[in-house]
């Protein structure tokens, strides 16, 4: 006989799988196992850094100067233009003359006069002169035309000096090339009213040259005067010049906060003014200097620190290394503190680790032949095994 349920514990029955079925539904599934990665290797040792300063650079005349007239007026010509070549003693610019040409007139005519009352006053001192030897007036008389003389005298020096002074005042009308040289600079232009001493034109002199580069603080104090400096051109094909510390700032600059150098260039193919070069000095380089060094990609941010993943063989996991960095050396860090020849570093794939997380060692594919031996490249390859480390990717 068949096994009936009665409709009211059929319903019952109904909420009862129905409840199973959600709590199943509700229940956490297990946790998926840690994936096992597979980490590059490479052991910590003293390496040979390769990089050195290089600085940009701008050829410039060791002399330049600042020209300007030394009376004001009104530029009403500058024949001159940026980058012409000029002698010594041609026109570099003309001021109006005319005032100064009636300023020299009058103290001609100021002369002219002087002249004439010095003329008169020594004629008239001989006269008395005479009649005083003939006792006709007395020797105090004679005393008095002869201050008379003197007088006028003076005066006419004085009318001569300023009468000079006049002269030069219309030479200094036109501004002269003091000596040959190449125009750098216009800082005035036709028109321009300027007072004495504003400069007009730059004049870069004919002669040595020198290449003006800025260092920061902290290497201005290894730079001293007659170091040697390798001075490498910008332009393809160039050869590399030397040259020597001629003079260091001796306070910084208040823009940028770094000391100005100068270096004299030795040779006569120098680069044209103005030119781009790269500056190496030689009491900078730190080529061949040991250190330890780490590739860029080891490195992990750690808020206001910086640290590394060293490789226990041991449990084969990882854990964070804090470490100090001195400065780059090319694509690599070098490394002041808190790491120790021997250790094992990841060098990739640091911001996907955690600490404690077990890890194997990468293992390339193996290549018959020479193709094998390209792949075992510093950095590149890690050993089979832990036992065996790779070196240094620098």
């Amino acid at each position: 006989m068949p096994f009936l349920i009665a409709p009211s514990s059929r319903k019952g029955l109904f909420w009862v799988c129905a409840a199973t079925l959600c709590l199943a539904a509700c229940s956490r599934p297990e946790p998926a196992p840690e994936p096992l990665r597979a980490v590059k290797l490479l052991t910590v040792g003293p390496q040979s850094l390769q990089a050195q300063h290089e600085y940009a650079g701008e050829v410039r005349a060791r002399v330049e100067s600042r020209l300007g007239f030394r009376v004001a007026g009104k530029i009403v010509q500058r024949p001159v233009e940026l980058g012409q070549r000029v002698q010594a003693g041609q026109v570099l610019a003309q001021l109006d003359p005319q005032d100064y040409q009636w300023a020299a007139q009058a103290a001609q005519a100021q002369v002219t006069a002087a002249q004439t009352q010095q003329d008169l006053a020594a004629a008239d001192y001989q006269r008395y002169a005479r009649l005083q030897e003939q006792s006709f007036i007395s020797g105090a008389e004679l005393q008095r035309r002869e201050a008379t003389l003197k007088a006028a005298q003076a005066t006419l020096a004085q009318a001569q000096a300023q009468a000079s002074v006049q002269g030069n005042q219309t030479r200094y009308t036109r501004l002269l090339a003091d000596v040959a040289g190449i125009i750098t600079g216009i800082e005035a232009e036709p028109g321009q009213v300027v007072t004495a001493g504003t400069p007009v034109v730059r004049l870069a002199h004919d002669g040595p040259r020198d290449v003006v580069f800025a260092v920061p603080e902290d290497k201005v104090a290894m730079l001293r005067n007659g170091q040697a400096v390798q001075v490498r051109p910008w332009a393809q094909g160039v050869a590399p010049l030397s040259g020597r510390v001629r003079e260091v700032a001796a306070s910084a600059d208040p823009v940028t906060r770094t000391y100005a150098v100068k270096v004299g260039l030795e040779g006569m193919e120098v680069p044209p003014l103005g030119a781009t070069v790269y500056v190496v000095p030689q009491s900078l380089s730190r080529a061949g200097v040991s250190a330890i060094t780490v590739p860029t990609t080891a490195l992990l941010q750690q808020g206001h620190g910086t640290a590394v993943w060293v490789y226990d063989a041991a449990t084969g996991t990882v854990r964070l290394q804090p470490v100090q960095i001195a400065t780059a050396d090319g694509n690599a860090a070098v490394v002041a503190s808190g790491l120790s020849v021997g250790m094992q570093v990841v060098s990739t794939g640091v911001h996907v680790l955690s600490p404690g997380q077990k890890v194997v060692v990468y293992q390339p594919k193996a290549v018959a032949g020479t193709a094998s031996k390209a792949q075992t490249g510093p950095g590149d390859t890690v050993p089979a095994s832990p036992a065996a480390l790779v070196s240094s990717q620098h």
